[in-house]
Order: structure tokens, then C-alpha cells, then sequence
């Protein structure tokens, strides 16, 4: 694995979520500061987590790639939320709320950051299986910073994986 993997990952559960995780990941895959291919996970149908009553399933995907000299967390992160943006995602404050489209920098590398704006790595991603099952596809010897556990380690040891259901393999990432 190379030292500067960035691990993405995507999620949705407003409007034509598979759709919008398509093109996110078609546009993420244009746009990111890549050295070398773009990878990306089969769509994934998981059932919400400490969301509002109600809240529709959501669809998840990953995808990862090895930065480019020069690039930062902070960049990656600025890209996302621009992105999130013009898939029409609004954050009202509401944790957890159903979502247009939700892009979380999951890792970079093993660097760690914490700041109002960036924790890395993600500080639950380890304990979501809908988060690590699509991760696992794509980046399955990643070993998750702060710990000496890969990505597949991680997912085996979770005691529930119910309600996270693989859908359709990209195959790659959407051109």
C-alpha cells in the first residue's frame, strides 16, 4: 500500500442516491491531485446509524488513491465540501440528517490531524461497517492509522455487520 493513500468515503440517501454516488465518484475520480489510478468500491445499501427516526437507507461507496506530491488533507477536504455543495447538500446543523450526498475524508496516509474543521483519521470510521465493508473491496491491507489492524482486520472483527448489503460492483471508477 502506499504511504499516502487517501481513503474516501461516500454516502447518500436523498433523491437518486445511486446516481449521485455514480457521478461523485466520476467527478472525485476527475478531479482529485491522483498519482496514478483512482479506485473505487461497489455501491452499498446500508441501513442509517444514529440518524433521525425514519431516515431512508443510505447508499455508500469508497474510493482511494494515492496522492500527488504537494497534496494535503486540507486541500482533499476543501475539494469534498466544495463538492458536496454543488450535489446540493445543505448542513443545517442537524447531525446525522438525511443527505443529497456526503463525502468524508476517511484517511490520508497515516497522518493524523485534529481541528475544528479535520480529525483524521475519521474517529468512528473503524466502528461502521458501511463505512469499512466498501473500503475493504478497494484498500483491504490499509492499516488504519493509530493502530497495527488493516481494513479487512477491522471489518472481521466488527460483532454486526447486519444491514450493510453489497449492491453493484463499479467494476472501476465511472468515467
Amino acid at each position: 500500500m502506499p504511504q499516502n493513500l487517501v481513503l474516501i468515503g461516500l454516502g447518500a440517501n436523498l433523491g437518486d442516491a445511486a446516481a449521485t454516488l455514480v457521478a461523485a465518484m466520476a467527478e472525485l475520480g476527475a478531479r482529485v491531485d491522483a498519482r496514478g489510478p483512482v479506485a473505487c468500491s461497489s455501491l452499498w445499501r446500508s441501513t442509517p446509524v444514529d440518524c433521525p427516526p425514519d431516515a431512508p437507507d443510505f447508499l455508500n461507496a469508497a474510493l482511494a488513491f494515492e496522492a500527488a506530491p504537494g497534496s494535503t488533507p486540507e486541500r482533499v477536504l476543501a475539494l469534498l465540501l466544495a463538492l458536496e455543495r454543488s450535489f446540493g447538500r445543505r448542513r443545517d446543523g442537524q447531525r446525522n440528517a438525511p443527505r443529497t450526498l456526503d463525502l468524508d475524508l476517511l484517511a490520508f496516509g497515516a497522518q493524523h490531524r485534529a481541528s475544528v474543521t479535520l480529525t483524521l483519521p475519521h474517529p468512528r470510521a473503524t466502528q461502521r461497517a458501511f463505512v469499512l465493508a466498501p473500503l475493504a473491496e478497494i484498500a483491504p491491507e490499509f492499516v488504519w492509522p493509530g493502530t497495527d489492524a488493516t481494513v479487512a482486520e477491522l471489518l472481521a472483527r466488527l460483532a454486526d455487520r447486519s444491514g450493510v448489503q453489497r449492491l453493484a460492483a463499479t467494476g472501476s471508477c465511472p468515467a
